[in-house]
């Protein structure tokens, strides 16, 4: 599995999203590498409104990680129809753009770069910059730049109902576009938990509970 931290419009949180992670990860007989991308990058602003980059670099550090594993499966051990992803606030939005993307924006340099850069499965942890929030409270349209392919593979997300960093409309307005073209979506929303929650145990079930969940999601689709 490859982790993507949180962090990243601002600087890569590698312990609380990143080998934290991982030790739960290999904990259950997989195998774990963290990402460390890119960042910050800066975000251009048009009449106000922020837009998206042309180029996300962390997108870019993300589909060479994907491609290496799956270059180098055999070398590692581990099955390269069975590398999935999961990350967190600005982590999972870069998850999110790796299940929607096959096309790259750096030449490709080797036969790594041959390989598919999109994940088996991804896991969404209170994602960010999904939401055109400009349209009213109720409304559930994504920003411009958020593009949704009916190939995605099948998706997890979790989000707390209480975060006010990333509104609980933004994995809503995700999951209802997946499901629209077609990808199998799980949500698990829990009433409680904030932001950047991680997986150090707080007095939130969230914060114990949502590892299990994981692991059935996991199970349930074939991955684990």
């Amino acid at each position: 599995m490859l982790v993507l931290p949180g962090g990243g419009f601002h600087a890569v949180a590698t312990d609380l999203e990143g080998t934290e992670i991982c030790d739960w990860v290999i904990q259950q007989g997989m195998t774990c590498v963290v990402l460390k991308y890119r960042t910050p990058q800066v975000w251009p602003r048009k009449n106000g409104k922020q837009q998206r980059p042309k180029v996300l670099l962390g997108l870019e550090d993300a589909q060479r990680a994907m491609s290496l594993l799956r270059e180098r499966a055999s070398t590692y051990g581990i099955d390269p129809h069975k590398i999935g992803v999961i990350g967190f606030s600005a982590g999972a939005y870069l998850a999110a753009n790796m299940s929607n993307t096959e096309e790259r924006t750096y030449p490709v340099a080797d036969a790594a770069d041959r390989q598919s850069p999109r994940p088996d499965f991804a896991i969404i942890a209170y994602t960010a910059r999904m939401l055109d929030n400009s349209k009213g409270k109720n409304n559930l349209e994504l920003q411009t730049w958020v593009k949704i392919s009916p190939k995605a593979p099948p998706t997890l997300i979790i989000h707390a109902m209480n975060d006010s960093v990333d509104d609980i409309r933004q994995p809503m307005a995700y999951a209802l576009a997946l499901n629209d073209v077609g990808v199998p979506v799980d949500m698990r929303l829990y009433a409680k938990g904030g932001h950047a929650f991680g997986m150090r145990p707080t007095t939130d079930p969230i914060t114990t509970e949502w590892p299990g969940q994981v692991k059935q999601w996991l199970q349930n689709i074939g991955m684990l």
